[in-house]
């Protein structure tokens, strides 16, 4: 990616919307260059969708957690089956499968603490392969809107 991607990725994550003439005026190119460089990058699987970012609390979700769960038997059809079941419980944002001390970092959102417990006590505790599950509640979430690509070889200066 040369500057002129890195910058195209950038505005995009910044308002997915903007039409391509108004991208192009904004890095100073040619629309034509514009599209085709948005293109080039979609075929090459750097720009992969365009999705629209919603507040939680409005779908009735102000409560995040982290649920940390091991597993057992530890073997990849296990898995992925517990992934599936994962993905499909309404109140799961994303799945991690994870090394170290725990297998899965699973982030939710909830109406409140009464649907967190539930959530465990109904769902993740009755499968038989969790072994171990604990929950951290969010207080405060921040997020990088803009990711860029990072140096081949690692931070320079210090």
């Amino acid at each position: 990616m040369d500057d002129i991607d890195s910058a195209i990725v950038r505005e995009l994550q910044r308002d997915a919307r903007q039409t391509n003439r108004e991208l192009a005026r904004m890095l100073n190119i040619a629309p034509s260059t514009c599209l085709e460089r948005v293109r080039a990058l979609r075929a090459r699987g750097v720009i992969t969708g365009y999705r629209a970012t919603v507040d939680l609390r409005a779908l009735n979700r102000p409560v995040q957690a982290l649920l940390t769960i091991r597993i057992r038997p530890m073997n990849r059809e296990v898995i992925e089956r517990f992934k599936t079941f994962l993905t499909s419980l309404p109140e799961v944002l994303n799945v991690y499968v994870v090394a170290g001390g725990d297998d899965f970092l699973v982030h939710v959102a909830v109406p409140d603490l009464d649907r967190l417990h539930t959530l465990l006590m109904d769902s993740v505790f009755k499968r038989r392969e969790v072994v171990d599950c604990r929950s951290s509640v969010i207080y405060q979430h921040v997020a990088n809107d803009v990711i860029g690509p990072l140096p081949p070889n690692g931070p320079q200066g210090g």
